[in-house]
């Protein structure tokens, strides 16, 4: 009876009706499995922004380690260095004075041994054998004359200093950790 009250138009309106409630109660359902869905996404979101910021922490916290350890590292290189350079130059100035003083007195005996011939006698010594085919030389004629002989010693000397500086230089590793 109802059937015949509503006819073909009632009949599909309601069909239509029931289809749309169906649509309508599939919807709420999807609704609230995405906002499930994108409350989920968004607690990822943020975990993975907070495990990025403590990356980020971390890096920049050791960075300022390493820079701290770096300036560290360069004050210890550089004060070896510096104690290395005070080392030898106070190693070269008294190898000079000593060198000097050696000078000094030799020239002081040279010279009362020329003033006073009998105070000092001393075996004659050879001269050196000459190599073939060089003409032989009386002893000391090789020599330099005194002022440049002492030149030539303090070159020597300050050449001899050089090189143990750069060896020792080089012996710094600025890598070696502190002990």
């Amino acid at each position: 009876m109802i059937l015949r009250l509503l006819g073909w138009q009632g009949i599909a309106g309601l069909a239509l009706a029931a289809a749309c409630a169906l649509l309508l109660l599939v919807q709420k359902g999807e609704t609230r499995h995405w906002r499930r869905q994108s409350g989920h996404y968004e607690q990822l979101y943020r975990s993975s922004e907070t495990a990025l910021a403590g990356t980020i922490a971390n890096y920049r916290a050791a960075a300022e380690r390493a820079r701290a350890a770096d300036l560290a590292t360069a004050a210890r290189v550089a004060d070896a260095q510096r104690a290395i350079t005070e080392r030898t130059a106070d190693d070269y100035q008294n190898r000079l004075a000593a060198a000097r003083a050696r000078a000094d007195r030799l020239r002081r005996e040279s010279a009362s041994a020329a003033t006073d011939p009998g105070a000092r006698r001393t075996t004659p010594v050879s001269g050196v054998s000459a190599a073939p085919g060089e003409p032989a030389q009386a002893p000391g004629q090789d020599r330099l004359p005194h002022p440049d002989r002492l030149t030539a010693t303090e070159q020597a000397i300050q050449l001899d200093e050089l090189i143990k500086w750069i060896r020792r230089q080089q012996a710094v590793d600025p890598n070696a950790r502190r002990p």
